[in-house]
């Protein structure tokens, strides 16, 4: 089945904002990020539960849903654009309208904890979503002209997006396990990845290739997330692996846990050689300084042995 994909995204257009995980610390948070947008000749509708805060979440979980759904239901809204991840968009799930959202295509973009809604649209309406920065970090001090220039592109193309670039300052790549396969690139942050095991949007992605990033998470636990999905079956069939960036996953002396470990490859080669698939490791997508905004949903090819991920069918449409 084709997969449902919205349009793409015009000068002038609406960006509508939901906060469906953590809340801002500083207001300026948010305002930046607006800024950003309308300096682009941009419109920008935050969601009316933008400002709310409970400890780390924004708001209670139907509050965050229900601005979720408005953003799609909204007519004068073009571009669902998370304002961040952190934690709580799993909590949402059960409450956002799908029938809604199936019913109203648009580009909806953010990582990290927005993860789970990436998982969960898929699940529900089959619609091609965008793996790439929120509001909160889109114009982040420490954001650059790369990171921007694939934001854009990806919302503004009606052409497939083509091979995904290395990142300007380390061009090395390294492929885990050789091999070239094409097919439908599924996933996101793997802590989220894993939370879903047991729930109605685990990902199948039996015939299908995984894709993963995660930030400062231990090789232990890593290995512990890794290991649940391999004993769950999750990748018994999966045709390839695409590993993003790792950002202070390796083990470091500001926090040490272990006085012995295996590093951060240790456990990608122990998980991913033995399934005899083609891995690739370390493109820029995720927590890492330099992230290429990546379609989830779409046919890609990978090819460990020239060390390329080549997004081959457009994520949206004219």
């Amino acid at each position: 089945m084709s997969p449902l994909k919205a349009r793409v995204m015009r000068p002038g257009a609406t960006i509508g904002v939901p906060a469906p995980a953590s809340p801002y610390t500083n207001r300026s948070e948010l305002l930046r990020g607006v800024e950003w947008w309308e300096k682009k000749g941009y419109q920008v509708k935050l969601a009316e539960g933008i400002h709310a805060r409970d400890a780390y979440l924004a708001g209670d979980a139907r509050s965050r849903a229900r601005d979720l759904t408005a953003m799609f239901a909204d007519d004068e809204v073009d571009v669902v654009h998370a304002f961040q991840g952190g934690y709580g968009s799993a909590q949402t799930i059960p409450h956002v309208d799908w029938d809604v959202v199936r019913a109203n295509p648009k580009p909806f973009v953010g990582y990290s904890d927005i993860t789970a809604l990436h998982l969960a649209i898929r699940h529900y309406t089959g619609m091609v979503t965008f793996y790439g920065p929120t509001l909160g970090d889109i114009d982040h001090p420490e954001s650059n002209k790369f990171n921007k220039k694939h934001f854009l592109r990806a919302l503004t193309s009606a052409d497939p997006m083509g091979q995904v670039p290395p990142r300007p300052k380390d061009k090395y790549l390294r492929p885990i396990s050789p091999g070239r396969v094409t097919g439908e690139v599924v996933g996101g942050c793997l802590w989220l990845i894993g939370q879903t095991i047991g729930t109605p949007w685990q990902p199948d992605l039996a015939g299908r290739i995984l894709f993963f990033e995660d930030v400062d998470a231990a090789p232990w636990y890593l290995d512990g997330l890794l290991n649940q999905m391999t004993q769950a079956g999750m990748l018994a069939d999966v045709i390839g692996v695409v590993v993003g960036e790792m950002a202070k996953c390796d083990w470091r002396e500001s926090r040490p846990e272990w006085p012995q470990t295996f590093s951060l490859e240790d456990v990608l080669e122990r998980y991913l050689e033995p399934l005899g698939v083609p891995v690739l490791y370390d493109l820029p997508i995720g927590h890492g300084d330099y992230f290429c905004t990546l379609p989830l949903g779409v046919q890609v090819t990978l090819d460990a042995d020239e060390r390329t991920l080549t997004v081959d069918e457009a994520a949206l449409l004219p």
